[in-house]
């Protein structure tokens, strides 16, 4: 698939730009507030069109990512060759959750997702994420860490619930 195609990026604009799609998909507005990751389409006219977006919140050494959403109605429109590149690649959530966990892990030790979802769920773990003893609790562990200090990060996440 070309590059000028499909980008994914951080962007502190974010909220805004996948407002519509967020809307769609959870029935409210998008956390105001970093950090905000959008696959973008470009269109045959030049626009660009967000196609996936993920939130995620620092905490600290660790990140939460949550209110994932993926626009299956932009999907439909692009050229068949696009849509099955992006299906070949794994789909538009598992690229742009790769292109997050490798943007974000020089900076947090482990990148938490709270995930009900049995797709998502799937995508997750095809990406690195592990379960952990916590339903519902994924971690992308980014670095070797001993044991002590992952159970103090992931007792962070977890003492914070559902996210």
């Amino acid at each position: 698939m070309s590059e000028s195609m499909l980008t994914i990026r951080e962007a502190a604009d974010g909220a805004q730009r996948a407002q519509a799609l967020f809307r769609r998909r959870f029935g409210q507005a998008p956390p105001d507030f970093p950090h905000h990751v959008l696959a973008f389409h470009r269109g045959g006219d030049g626009s660009e069109v967000v196609v996936c977006y993920v939130h995620f919140t620092a905490m600290g050494d660790i990140l939460l990512g949550g209110g994932a959403c993926v626009d299956n109605r932009a999907m439909r429109d692009m050229a068949p060759a696009t849509r099955a590149a992006i299906r070949d690649a794994g789909g538009l959530y598992r690229m742009t959750l790769d292109w997050s966990v490798r943007h974000f892990a020089p900076t947090y030790a482990a990148i938490f997702g709270y995930c009900g979802d049995a797709l998502a769920e799937r995508v997750d773990l095809a990406a690195g994420f592990r379960r952990t003893p916590h339903a519902h609790l994924l971690v992308h562990w980014t670095r070797a860490l001993p044991g002590a200090e992952q159970a103090r990060l992931l007792a962070q996440a977890h003492a914070i619930g559902p996210f």
